[in-house]
């Protein structure tokens, strides 16, 4: 049959697989074209995994967890070299790690998942493996990841030790009743010392020293000995597939040709194509198009059994529709959902505006699309005088806000302007009319610009979290200063060995938010690792301070700080906008103000004409 050639190209753009014209000029599509675009998918049909191969029973679904470069991206990289999942060669690296930040950063920020198949004592097992972050700001992502998880594998760098972020993993999985496996890794390091890590293992964690597996997963040492481990000690999930369809939606992307591809946890029952399922969350009803499992590309399969993790497509279109820590069951098959998730608290907030009100649209339609991808972002409608219409983002970190925002750019191509970074705070209200007019007598300050008189308020509260700090013992005096001068309460100290301490303390969030951490960094030569966890708010002296230029407030620059350091505060952003802002042919007042009251000011003096200039000039004319 003859067609037009912009048909054969259309057809080509859709069937890539089965180019057999050029795009230009008339074509004939030959029979044995048509044969061979058959061929192939009938061959990819044949090619899908028949999954009721691994029974509930010879299934195991675990998480790599560690502190921030302690070898998980790696270790994973590995895991998929020996099961045969991805070929063997030296550009294996951080293969799961698919965002172009988390390869220019060197960090996962975004938890992955992939489907290993290995034989054990001629067994077939399937294992599901799920990478996740190591720093504190991209927590939300390990704790949704250990949902669908009945083991961890516990990563500890053989010459650091135990750190932070080690800790904190370690009682997330502790809690979930998850089994946990240490693994040392790096023991190919010249200054690893696997003996001193385990005694620190066995002193905080109270796991034996004979359970820890010591590898290098750069070199491949000992990973099929962690294989085995996993088979050995994590339990098979606890479901059955003769019950009725129960899938936990534990994350999703949005695709712009086949719309949401929700990443799903199968509890119970299976799931094809052609089935008809339900949303627990919105109660719509969807037909499956394509079901599969994460290899770590997609590989589409006949069916999903209980206690398999894969992805799901079912033609859902709008970003709202798929809901992280939804349940999804069988069409007139209802059953009791799944708990989900407990959403994530936002720890730092900050207004977003795009740079051109022109891409207001295109920006919101970019952020919902990212957020359905990082649900832990939480997104208001807001608006500013200066900078026009835009949105108050919360953000679990400033690192996640960065992340975020250069995802917005990589993956969007859009451009926005942040606001300063600020923290949620509270105040308890002793106004009647403020009472009537809110319907509490608690509110939550997100803006600065929301931030109630003195008068109408019995006392103002701050967020404060509970810090732990591991560090070399040599740098406990530095260390100790630094905390107090940001107004932290010690709670606990411990020697977790000869040279390493342990230090809790509680901090006011605002006091660590944004250079605590590169402060901590610097004192302790990068040796110390520092994580915190929400503690509740207390009781502060808390004032609103504005920013005058020639007098006039500028609401985008105010902030919220402690009474005690609003004098410091005040005068180094008046020096800092002294510098940043150009200068005029008249003089600009710059001054930081509580209530009336001016703390600081700065001038940035006017341009003025040189009027010696000339007589200057002339006199050397004369002079020559």
């Amino acid at each position: 049959m003859s067609l037009t050639g912009r048909t054969v190209w259309w057809w080509v753009r859709l069937r890539r697989p089965c180019l057999t014209a050029a795009p230009r000029g008339p074509a004939v599509w030959l029979p044995t074209g048509l044969a061979a675009c058959q061929r192939f998918y009938s061959s990819r049909d044949k090619e899908k995994i028949d999954m009721s191969a691994y029974p509930v029973e010879s299934i195991r679904n675990f998480s790599i967890i560690a502190h921030v470069d302690h070898g998980k991206s790696t270790l994973a990289d590995r895991l998929l070299e020996i099961t045969g999942t991805i070929a063997k060669t030296d550009r294996n690296k951080q293969v799961l790690d698919k965002l172009q930040v988390e390869r220019e950063r060197g960090i996962t920020v975004k938890a992955q998942s992939a489907s290993l198949f290995y034989n054990y004592k001629g067994v077939n097992y399937l294992l599901n493996l799920i990478d996740t972050p190591g720093h504190v700001d991209f927590n939300y992502e390990v704790s949704r990841s250990l949902s669908a998880c009945q083991g961890v594998l516990l990563v500890v760098d053989a010459n650091e030790g135990i750190q932070a972020q080690t800790v904190a993993n370690f009682y997330l999985a502790f809690e979930a009743q998850l089994a946990i496996i240490p693994v040392i890794n790096k023991i190919d390091l010249k200054n690893a010392d696997p003996e001193r890590v385990e005694k620190q293992i066995e002193k905080l964690f109270d796991i034996p020293v004979n359970e820890c597996i010591r590898i290098s997963a750069k070199q491949g040492t000992n990973i099929d000995k962690v294989l085995e481990k996993v088979i050995e000690k994590i339990p098979p999930p606890q479901c059955n597939t003769t019950d009725p369809l129960k899938a936990l939606v534990f994350d999703s992307t949005f695709d712009h040709y086949r719309g949401v591809v929700a990443n799903i946890a199968v509890f119970g029952g299976e799931i094809q194509k052609g089935h008809r399922i339900v949303s627990a969350h919105t109660n719509k009803r969807y037909e499956v198009n394509e079901v599969g499992i994460l290899t770590p590309n997609e590989q589409p399969t006949h069916k999903l059994y209980a206690g398999q993790v894969g992805y799901l497509i079912a033609g859902m279109k709008e970003v709202t529709e798929a809901q992280i820590g939804d349940t999804l069951f069988m069409y007139k098959q209802p059953v009791e959902p799944l708990p989900g998730f407990k959403s994530a608290k936002p720890m730092v907030f900050a207004g977003m505006y795009p740079v051109d009100q022109t891409e207001y649209n295109n920006l919101k339609s970019a952020l919902e699309r990212l957020t359905l991808n990082d649900s832990s972002v939480t997104v208001h409608r807001d608006s500013s005088l200066a900078l026009g219409a835009g949105w108050r983002l919360g953000f679990l970190g400033l690192l996640h806000m960065e992340v975020f925002n250069q995802r917005l750019e990589q993956e969007y191509n859009t451009s926005v302007i942040l606001t300063a970074p600020t923290v949620p705070y509270k105040a308890v209200l002793s106004s009647a009319k403020l009472i009537k007019e809110h319907g509490k007598s608690e509110i939550t300050i997100i803006n600065p610009a929301q931030f109630p008189d003195k008068h109408s308020v019995s006392e103002y509260l701050e967020p404060t979290v509970l810090g732990t700090i591991i560090t070399p013992q040599e740098y406990i005096g530095k260390i100790i200063v630094l905390c107090q001068d940001r107004r932290a309460v010690q709670k606990e100290m411990l020697y977790i060995d000869e040279h390493r301490v342990m230090l809790k303390y509680l901090f006011p969030l605002n006091e660590i938010v944004v250079d605590f951490y590169d402060a901590l960094k610097s004192l302790s030569s990068g040796y110390a690792s520092f994580d915190y966890e929400d503690a509740g708010y207390q009781a502060a002296d808390l004032i609103k301070m504005d920013i005058l230029i020639n007098g006039n407030p500028v609401e985008e620059l105010s902030t919220i700080i402690h009474n005690d350091k609003a004098y410091a505060t005040g005068k180094y952003l008046c020096e800092r906008l002294k510098d940043a802002i150009p200068r005029q042919l008249f003089e600009i007042a710059i001054q930081a103000a509580i209530g009336k009251k001016i703390i600081a000011r700065e001038t940035l003096k006017a341009y003025r004409k040189n009027v010696v200039a000339k007589c200057l000039l002339r006199t050397l004319l004369i002079g020559a």
